[in-house]
């Protein structure tokens, strides 16, 4: 036992070796070396994903193309007041006919699964039909 402690001490006591740590920068702005700086630069812009669109305006997006959205959206906004104010009788009840506002051709046709709505854009000639279930 006595020679066992006496070991550990003479362990414990002898000098250690140990090497210094030293840090060099690699990034130039904070003291690395300056040929790295075409690397690091390369390697930034390969993983940037914010890149901006040369071709992009100062909007986002084009200002004549958002208005001409917004105008749209006013104007189905308001034929679908106008329809709703018009078409339904006191009841309730959709009024059968063919409508025309703006460019828009509406037909509704009650029918034995419900209630048909066409809407045709005259000026482009797509057409859209709703049939809403009657119960």
């Amino acid at each position: 036992m006595k020679l066992l402690i006496c070991l550990l001490i003479t362990l414990a006591s002898s000098p250690l070796f140990a090497q210094d740590l030293k840090y060099k920068p690699i990034n130039p702005a904070f003291g690395g070396d300056t040929f790295n700086y075409n690397w690091l630069l390369s390697q930034a812009q390969a993983q940037n994903d914010f890149a901006e669109d040369p071709n992009a305006n100062l909007f986002g997006s084009d200002p004549l193309a958002d208005f001409q959205n917004d105008l749209n959206r006013q104007i189905l906004s308001q034929l679908s007041r106008a329809l709703v104010g018009d078409l339904f009788d006191a009841d309730g009840r959709l009024n059968e006919g063919i409508f025309e506002i703006g460019s828009y051709q509406i037909e509704i046709i009650n029918g034995i699964d419900g209630v048909s709505i066409g809407i045709l854009d005259i000026l482009t000639g797509s057409t859209t039909t709703v049939t809403v279930p009657t119960f």
